[in-house]
């Protein structure tokens, strides 16, 4: 099936990554106006004709998770009345993707909902990166293409030219990326072992494999209040730890969680920029950005002209 112009649309998310983006691409970005009523109601019109066109929107569910949220989905219907050809939801940071699976009584799959309700908005596809939880890609009814952020992370680490690297899991959750990841930098893996106390909590148990002497790098793929980082820190400097570095592909880092990053004995931290990061940056000097930006843009290239995303799978 041929498709019509390619389109990149934003909404307030993360205006800045749709522009890198544009900028890769060599498009400009659709004008959009978006807007809060005094009730916080959100109203959004597209400033420019998409009929006929191949469009990606792209709005990472971050802080404010659920003002966001409402806002792709007011979008993806305003594509839909639109008579766009084919509307793509670019979701870098998928949210709620923690909430994937029924592990307590009378608690819901909110995962399951939020894809549920993005298909229904009337996406037609969906362009992420790096699920919380794999098995999230099954819960849509529409094609779903889930990058990884591991190109990136990796030209960033070979960067940095660590000795004696050690690869670090910070729970078992996260074992195969950190796998992957050691295998390509021909290094070391260790796991920490952690127990969760509650949401946004948890307590180290103890770290599997030799880390004493080793410059570490810690390997997880939310940061968010940074308690469980700066627990693993903790732990792994106990063990004799030398270095300890860490990436964050999602760096939500919300509540406390800058304040922890200074007071942890963690060198540097990288995060990509699949969520807001300018703010953060300025008031953390152990945070570095990573940008994402030309792997999503030659996503999208290649899903617009129906040639193989596959090699982007690493």
């Amino acid at each position: 099936m041929m498709y019509g112009e390619l389109k990149i649309v934003a909404g307030r998310a993360h205006r800045g990554l749709a522009q890198e983006i544009c900028a890769y691409l060599k498009i400009p970005l659709a004008k959009v106006e978006c807007f809060n009523f005094s009730d916080g109601e959100i109203f959004c019109q597209i400033q420019e004709n998409v009929r006929g066109a191949d469009v990606f929107v792209i709005q990472p569910t971050c802080p404010p998770v659920n003002d966001n949220l409402v806002e792709l989905l007011i979008l993806l219907d305003a594509m839909k009345r639109s008579s766009a050809i084919r509307t793509t939801a670019v979701l870098p940071y998928y949210g709620y993707a923690r909430q994937d699976k029924k592990d307590a009584p009378r608690v819901p799959i909110t995962a399951k909902l939020v894809a549920d309700l993005v298909s229904a908005a009337g996406a037609d596809r969906i362009l992420t990166m790096d699920l919380h939880a794999a098995q999230i890609q099954g819960f849509f009814d529409v094609p779903v293409d889930h990058l990884f952020a591991a190109p990136v992370v990796l030209e960033a680490i070979r960067a940095l030219e660590i000795p004696d690297l050690m690869i670090v899991s910070p729970d078992a959750g996260g074992v195969e990326r950190a796998r992957a990841i050691a295998k390509r930098l021909q290094c070391g893996l260790a796991i920490v072992d952690k127990r969760r106390v509650s949401p946004n909590e948890a307590a180290v148990m103890h770290v599997i494999g030799d880390v004493e002497g080793r410059n570490v790098l810690i390997l997880d793929d939310i940061i968010d209040t940074a308690g469980t980082l700066s627990h693993t820190v903790e732990a792994l400097k106990e063990k004799g730890a030398e270095r300890v570095l860490a990436v964050g592909v999602h760096g939500i880092l919300s509540g406390p969680a800058l304040e922890r990053i200074e007071a942890a004995p963690v060198e540097q931290i990288l995060v990509t920029n699949t969520t807001p990061l300018e703010d953060k940056l300025r008031r953390c000097a152990k945070l570095r950005g990573l940008s994402v930006a030309p792997l999503l843009g030659e996503a999208i290239r290649r899903i617009h002209e129906n040639s193989s995303v596959s090699s982007l799978f690493v």
